[in-house]
């Protein structure tokens, strides 16, 4: 059968909030990485050095640009997955510009709620993406997503979309902007006993912004990352050089605010298995192998990993169920270039 509830009605359900980016995406040589000091697997904020990173991008290659940032790119990928319009609300800030008015036209046309703060004192964000032999880099202009605002959310159009969901999903990077809003909807989520979901993103966001990841980190419901993430969450807990999945069941113990449920731990490992803890256990998925020649960028797998999760969490699925959705989106979106959404509905066989 498919991965889509026939006729069933998840308006609202999942609501999403983080940096909405436009992906500015090229295949480039050594000679680009080294230029501005990134490396194979990078996910950085820019610096000084990386300044006209996007600007060489399109003056010198022929970029994709591709409407994204994590929380967005998971989100959207969930409600391709769903198939149900409007199953899904993000917000965040972009520029009154027009890659603000392209994402906007894009998400609202796949079926994506936004509402978007709109600013015009920065323009929307950039992501440079280098891919190279199929791995990426990604360093990040924020620009407006930087400016987001806790007004936002005291509106009457976000008022009803934090209301109506059940499920919130925002990936760690938005740590670095506004913990405050972060805050609010994960207390509203415990408050309410409804699920809240959080990201590690990058290892960056683990070892320099700790302070504000333990003020959410108490109420993440079901906490996602990778093996990189993980091993950086552990040497930050004290915990030292331990495995992927000793990680996953130590994080699931943490502190957590709402006992009404247990925290879940969900940590991939690109081709090896996911880990999933939970209930003191650890579990693990075998990944199904895509064949090299199929790869064409790893860019966006991790959120459509998680796209995919949601899709069948929010219909109330097992978690075999839910991982096995994560491996299949995040196989679809690795055969194309960024996080691009396939015309056709999923094909999933569950």
């Amino acid at each position: 059968m498919s991965a889509i509830s026939e006729n069933a009605n998840y308006t609202g359900t999942l609501l999403g909030m983080g940096n909405p980016l436009m992906d500015v995406s090229a295949n480039v040589g050594q000679d680009m990485f080294d230029k501005y000091g990134l490396k194979a697997g990078d996910a950085v904020l820019q610096e000084e050095k990386q300044a006209g990173i996007t600007e060489d991008l399109m003056n010198n290659f022929s970029p994709d640009l591709i409407p994204g940032g994590s929380t967005l790119n998971a989100i959207r990928v969930c409600n391709w997955m769903l198939g149900s319009n409007m199953a899904t609300g993000f917000t965040g800030c972009v520029g009154t510009d027009s890659y603000g008015e392209t994402m906007e036209k894009l998400a609202l046309s796949e079926g994506v709620n936004v509402n978007f703060l709109k600013t015009a004192e920065q323009p929307t964000g950039t992501c440079a993406t280098f891919i190279k032999d199929a791995e990426r880099s990604l360093c990040t202009n924020l620009a407006a997503a930087n400016l987001f605002k806790n007004d936002h959310l005291q509106t009457e159009g976000m008022k009803k979309l934090i209301s109506e969901a059940n499920y919130y999903y925002i990936a760690g990077f938005f740590l670095t902007v506004d913990v405050a809003s972060m805050e609010q909807i994960a207390k509203h989520s415990s408050e309410n006993d409804k699920v809240f979901m959080m990201n590690l993103s990058a290892p960056f966001l683990v070892d320099f912004f700790a302070t504000q990841m333990n003020t959410i980190l108490p109420y993440v419901d079901i906490l996602f990352g990778n093996e990189v993430e993980a091993a950086s969450f552990a040497k930050k807990q004290g915990w030292g050089e331990i495995s992927t999945s000793e990680c996953a069941k130590r994080a699931a113990r943490l502190p957590k605010a709402s006992g009404s449920r247990p925290r879940i731990v969900v940590f991939t490992q690109g081709k090896d298995a996911t880990c999933v803890a939970m209930n003191g256990e650890v579990t693990t998925y075998d990944v199904e192998l895509l064949p090299k020649d199929k790869l064409v960028d790893t860019n966006g797998a991790g959120d459509a990993f998680v796209g995919g999760f949601l899709s069948q969490l929010v219909q109330g699925k097992d978690m075999k169920t839910c991982v096995l959705a994560g491996h299949y989106s995040a196989r679809v979106i690795i055969q194309a270039s960024g996080c691009t959404l396939p015309k056709t509905r999923p094909q999933m066989k569950l």
